[in-house]
């Protein structure tokens, strides 16, 4: 963007959301497209599900050690997505587009590179994780070649969460919508070619779907890149000592993130040493509960990115109206979703579940629908706190509820009992509530430094 044509831009957003005169219709506006792209990724994970399901229990239970490891490794980078879609937001609440430029092309630039890197570092370990996720021969070779395949695919990952950051940065919330939906699109045809074969194409099995998912990736990525580059232009020359505050973002993302997904692999652990029957059960209600939170996610980008706005352009009460308004839909959908999930049991058993493991995910369900509106606020509360770069207390908020749910999981029974896996999904529900009550409190009444906490001035005026 340049001169003029970024005066006009930046006044277009300004106009746009009407969040001050229409909070709940803006609110809902800006969040369905993002919900429609982020629930892209998780629908097509519930198609390779869907897929590999029909290859036995073992693949499936493979599928779930796999990606529960791989999605495990790719959110620890998840701070170039939050950190880009930060600092471009606030960038436009205080109406400096290079600033948004420059701290996209950095993220542009981290996110491959370090995408190969880490890719080639975890190479060496994927027998080691494979083994220590299961003790059957048949899901650790599965996991083995799915991991092997997806690894190859990681850069691509990490140019979508910096491109989709940038663009939800400056309130298009629909752009990676298209591009989800036409990412997944491919994922689903791949899926159907590759995984069965088709035609001269040999049948891959689990292999298949991990490059189905590497290919639609790959494409996604390309064009999600070149659209924000021609939105906001590419520079090599921003200042490195922004990507040192980016990566003080990412430390204490990291922290939170291991921290996540630490208790999200034990999870699967535990309910992988009852069996391949619990592990694929287990799988099923995962998959689902990755695309809730994918649902819900869509309210945390939107008040992320009207929260960092409003407090890059020093209007601290309409941020925390931005709160209030995310929280009570957050909440209200939470609420939906959980009453939706009872009678949708029998459906989702019916399409992910193998006969053979319907008597474990029948006695875990009902945890986890239930489970949901306490869900819903704990991500609404971390979209809050990521625009308001609150990032050290959302990392020491998931440390000490990481640190309960652990210490719950290593009280679960473990002797190959079908209701263990309800204890691993009641546990699972305990962790969240903590996530949501750490969250809750810095809002109201707002604990410690909060940023979005009211102060009063001299004058007797809160502001």
């Amino acid at each position: 963007m340049k001169g003029s044509d970024d005066d006009a831009e930046a006044n277009e957003v300004y106009a746009a959301h009407r969040f001050e005169s229409e909070p709940h219709r803006t609110f809902l506006a800006l969040s369905l497209p993002v919900m429609l792209s982020l629930v892209a990724e998780p629908l097509a994970g519930i198609v390779d599900t869907a897929f590999v399901e029909r290859l036995g229990v073992a693949p499936a239970a493979a599928l779930g050690a796999a990606t529960v490891l791989l999605s495990g490794f790719i959110w620890v980078f998840n701070f170039l997505g939050v950190g880009t879609q930060t600092e471009v937001a606030g960038a436009l609440g205080e109406r400096r587009p290079e600033s948004a430029r420059d701290i996209a092309s950095l993220a542009l630039v981290l996110a491959v590179v370090l995408g190969l890197l880490s890719g080639l570092a975890v190479w060496a370990s994927i027998d080691a994780a494979a083994a220590w996720m299961s003790a059957d021969a048949a899901v650790r070779a599965g996991t083995r070649t799915y991991l092997a395949v997806r690894l190859l695919g990681l850069p691509a990952v990490l140019v979508l969460f910096v491109a989709f950051g940038a663009l939800r940065g400056l309130q298009d919330m629909k752009t990676p919508l298209w591009i989800a939906a036409g990412m997944s699109a491919a994922n689903v045809a791949l899926d159907a070619v590759l995984v069965f074969g088709f035609g001269p194409v040999p049948a891959l099995g689990i292999a298949g779907a991990a490059w189905a998912t590497v290919a639609s990736q790959l494409a996604a990525a390309v064009v999600a890149s070149w659209l924000v580059v021609r939105r906001i232009g590419f520079t090599f020359a921003f200042e490195l000592s922004r990507a040192t505050a980016l990566f003080v973002v990412g430390r204490d993302m990291v922290i939170r993130t291991a921290s996540l997904l630490l208790f999200l692999v034990l999870a699967t652990r535990v309910a992988l040493e009852q069996g391949a029957a619990s592990g694929a059960a287990h799988q099923a209600i995962r998959q689902v509960w990755m695309l809730i939170a994918f649902l819900l996610d869509a309210y945390a980008a939107t008040a992320q990115s009207l929260v960092a706005f409003f407090l890059g352009a020093g209007r601290r009460p309409v941020a925390l109206r931005v709160a209030r308004v995310g929280l009570a839909w957050g909440a209200a959908t939470g609420l939906a979703i959980a009453v939706a999930s009872m009678f949708a049991e029998s459906a989702v058993a019916a399409l992910l579940v193998p006969p053979g493991a319907l008597a474990a995910f029948g006695s875990a369900w009902p945890a986890f629908a239930w489970s949901q509106p306490l869900n819903a606020v704990s991500f609404v509360t971390d979209g809050i706190h990521w625009g308001a770069k609150d990032y050290a207390y959302l990392r020491n908020g998931m440390v000490l509820s990481g640190a309960a749910g652990l210490a719950l999981l290593y009280a679960v029974d473990a002797r190959g009992e079908m209701d263990s896996l309800l204890f691993v999904w009641l546990v699972t529900a305990v962790w969240i509530a903590v996530r949501a009550g750490f969250g809750w409190v810095r809002i109201w009444p707002g604990v410690g430094a909060a940023p979005l906490r009211r102060s009063e001035t001299p004058g007797g005026r809160w502001v």
